[in-house]
């Protein structure tokens, strides 16, 4: 799989984030910071999820896009906008209930016009915003901050809709039962 990518840009009121490759959960810290980051910004106005070159979003990563269409929803006059091209990626942003959220965008449907806008507002030259998805050397510290962050996104995604709340309970059990035997 293409190891996944994320990459950011804010102009002129509007808020790019563009996410390439196996999207996962090794890069949730990287997420949750834009997520910080543009809950904080003035002036926003637009926010775009580019999700047309993902190939695959885990359900970790969807669960911090749930929580930056969130934290921007009463700020924009639009919901943010999440726009797909590959076909599972589109299949699980449904499933998920991301449309409670976001507009999801079929990229196939976009006029050549808007697909060009969007490559014109995106994130082409924006240096990536990668963290290691190394899991060699991973410190207690580390796997309880993971375990935070995992939990943090599938709390999300179980309150946009039932099928979710089915889908993540046992895992979200499993988690809470786990950080309760961690020595704090």
């Amino acid at each position: 799989m293409d190891e996944g990518r994320i990459q950011a840009v804010f102009e002129d009121g509007l808020f790019v984030l563009k996410l390439s490759g196996d999207v996962r959960l090794t890069l949730c810290a990287t997420l949750d910071q834009q997520v910080q980051r543009v809950a904080a910004v003035e002036g926003l106005e637009s926010v775009i999820i580019d999700l047309r070159e993902a190939t695959n979003v885990d359900s970790t990563a969807l669960g911090f896009l749930a929580k930056l269409a969130l934290a921007v929803r009463d700020r924009l006059v639009m919901p943010a906008q999440v726009v797909a091209a590959h076909p599972d990626v589109l299949t699980m942003l449904k499933v998920m209930g991301f449309d409670e959220v976001a507009s999801v965008v079929d990229a196939g449907s976009l006029p050549e016009a808007d697909q060009a806008d969007l490559d014109g507002a995106s994130c082409c030259n924006a240096p990536a915003l990668n963290e290691s998805q190394d899991d060699a050397d991973v410190s207690p510290q580390q796997e309880q901050e993971l375990r935070g962050r995992i939990l943090e996104a599938h709390r999300l995604l179980m309150c946009l809709n039932g099928h979710n709340r089915l889908e993540f309970q046992p895992l979200i059990e499993l988690l809470e039962s786990e950080e309760h035997r961690q020595p704090h």
